[in-house]
């Protein structure tokens, strides 16, 4: 698939190359972003390269994964952003902000932007979001996007050898008024049982 560029008001979305592996060092170097995300730690140059250089263009290739670098219109990164298709009509979406420019909501506008993309142009149905359980900032975004908690899955992420739990939600695109790319009949609520003390 050929890489799109995505835009809003304030943030420009595009895929990343070499001109980006100096900004994604730099900003990788950032100790949250190597403790809640399962990048390698210590970040070394040749991380970047790999990322920026075959990683993310090979993603895009062959659709495994669409990587957007999350840019102010001057060029300026403000984060990572990828969504990884995991099965059909499902993706995962991924992101780490740089330090300097959180709390200014663009990571909430890319991720939007990002998913509302993948409901209109890969047939997807189901962004999920993961994190590991106490990354407060990363559940912040996705709950400011829309998403909606869905709980707590045992053991589900592996960051640098170590199994922990995460937190996993989903933005469906009725969430955001756009029709499914296949039907879906979600689970009748369960009828009212009988009292329990």
């Amino acid at each position: 698939m050929e890489p799109v560029t995505l835009a809003t008001d304030r943030l420009v979305l595009r895929p990343v190359g070499p001109q980006d592996t100096d900004a994604v060092h730099a900003a990788a170097q950032d100790p949250d972003i190597q403790r809640w995300t399962t990048i390698p730690s210590p970040y070394l140059p040749e991380h970047a390269r790999s990322f920026t250089e075959q990683l993310a263009p090979e993603g895009w290739a062959n659709r495994s994964m669409f990587t957007f670098g999350v840019f102010l219109p001057h060029d300026t990164l403000t984060g990572i952003l990828s969504l990884t298709m995991r099965s059909l009509g499902t993706a995962e979406i991924g992101f780490w902000a740089t330090r300097e420019h959180r709390g200014h909501g663009y990571t909430t506008e890319a991720t939007l932007t990002a998913s509302r993309w993948a409901f209109t142009h890969l047939a997807v149905d189901r962004v999920e979001w993961r994190a590991e359980v106490g990354n407060t900032a990363s559940r912040a975004v996705a709950e400011h996007a829309g998403f909606t908690l869905e709980g707590t899955l045992r053991s589900a992420i592996n960051n640098k050898g170590v199994r922990r739990d995460c937190w996993v939600a989903s933005l469906l695109p009725s969430d955001l008024g756009l029709p499914s790319a296949a039907p879906y009949l979600p689970a009748p609520p369960p009828p009212p049982g009988p009292a329990h003390d």
